[in-house]
Formats: structure tokens, sequence, C-alpha cells
């Protein structure tokens, strides 16, 4: 009896072999997917980082963005890196803390910093501002609880710095993402947001407490009156976060429980 290929060749060997083979290829593969984003790697002076890894970076892909917003090629057509950091090493190598040289909530350095998103709004699925106004929109009310409006605004060192004017809703989401501030004329007057992550409604105001009174009208506007960008989102954000540690001298000391 003749006998076949299969005969000599261990069938259960080669699966295994070939599932190794092509387990390691998708690691390889998406790990490289992985690096379109925040590569090639830097350190903390904004220097090309010593040590990359193992993969090297993909070859450029080009993605066509929905609802008409163009095409983005990456890696290589990422948004540049800010290089206006107010920071300076206090040491020689990396990994220890970085100093402000400047205003840190207004130079958008450490927990008030900001990344350089697009300046356009971010959309829902049909191609619609995601955030806008309740006033510019018949289809939200305060259904319960509080509603804020007309509700004196309270700082963190209990000044009065304004009143809550409208609600900013996320619509997809169905939820309140911010609160319009009409500032008084010693604040800096205009309006200004405020994430609702940051503020509390207390009873018959509305408290924030990362900032203090004299720090409002340094908060960064939005250009429209009826929509808020990605990156006004990213400074706003940035700015009453930053002021949690640079409002005041204080809260940079050290703290006992």
């Amino acid at each position: 009896m003749t006998e076949t290929f299969f005969g000599q060749v261990d069938l259960v060997s080669v699966s295994l072999w070939l599932f190794w083979i092509f387990f390691a290829a998708l690691i390889v593969y998406i790990q490289r997917e992985n690096m379109r984003e925040g590569y090639p790697l830097e350190d903390d002076a904004g220097k090309p980082s010593s040590n990359e890894g193992l993969f090297p970076l993909p070859q450029d892909k080009t993605f066509a963005l929905p609802h008409g917003r163009g095409e983005i090629t990456v890696p290589s057509g990422q948004n540049p890196e800010r290089d206006d950091i107010a920071l300076e090493k206090t040491t020689a190598t990396n990994g220890f803390p970085l100093e402000p040289t400047g205003d840190p909530m207004a130079d958008g350095v450490g927990p008030a910093s900001w990344a350089p998103r697009r300046d356009i709004p971010e959309l829902d699925g049909h191609g619609h501002p995601k955030i806008v106004p309740m006033a510019a929109t018949e289809q939200f009310h305060v259904a319960a609880g509080r509603d804020p409006r007309g509700l004196p605004v309270v700082a963190g060192d209990g000044e009065t710095v304004g009143t809550i004017a409208d609600l900013w809703i996320d619509e997809p989401e169905q939820l309140v993402r911010y609160l319009e501030v009409e500032l008084d004329g010693e604040h800096g007057g205009g309006k200004r947001l405020v994430p609702m992550t940051m503020a509390r409604i207390w009873g018959q105001k509305v408290n924030v407490r990362s900032i203090f009174g004299e720090h409002f009208a340094g908060v960064p506007k939005n250009a429209s009156p009826n929509q808020v960008t990605m990156l006004e989102e990213e400074k706003i954000c940035g700015y009453y976060a930053g002021g949690t540690l640079y409002a005041s001298r204080a809260r940079q000391e050290p703290q006992l429980g």
C-alpha cells in the first residue's frame, strides 16, 4: 500500500504551529496599528525618545472622516504637538516634576494642560453639533432636580461672580455638559462656560470651588454663542481643573488628612 503525504505529517503539530505564527503576526499588526497616534515618542523635554520600543512605526494610512470633514493621514498627519509649553525641568534626568515658568492656568500646563484638538465642534451621528445651549433647542427641559438658571455663582474664595444664564446640553447623551455663567462687571463681564462636573448646585447657589473670583475673567471663551469646539472644550476644562492646584499657593503645599 502506497503511503500518502499526510501519513508522515503530524497535522495537529502543523495546526498548532500555524496558530502560533498567526497569533504572533496578529500581535505585531495590532501593536503597529496602535502606534498611529502619539508616535514617535518624545521625552519630557519634547525631544525624540531614546527608547522607541521593539516595533517600527506603521506606514501612512488615509482615513475618510464622516460628515464631509475631509481626510486624515496618520501617523504623519497628526496634529502637531504644542511648542509653547511653559515648563522647565528640575533635574537633568527624565521622570521628575517639571516646574511652570509663568502662570500655569493661563499657559495650560500641569493639571491645567490641554491637547491641541481640532477647532471644530464635535458632531453626533447625524452630523449636528453634539453640545448646544438649551435656549437653542425646544426638545429639552429640566424635568427633575433644581433648575440652576438664575442662581448666583459662588467661587472658591466665596465671591459671587455672576448668575447662571443657561444650560448646555449634550443631545445624544441627554445630559448637561456645561453651565453658562453671565459674569458681572467686576469679574470680567460676558458669558463663560463651567463644566457641570466642576459645579455643585447647593440650595440657592451654584458653587465652583476650583477657581477664585479673580480667575473667572481668564476663563477661555467659546467663539460662537451656540456651539463650542473641541479645542475650546479642552482649554475650558483644563483651566478649571488647573485651579484645583494652582488657584492659590496654599493649594500647592502639602495637605494633612
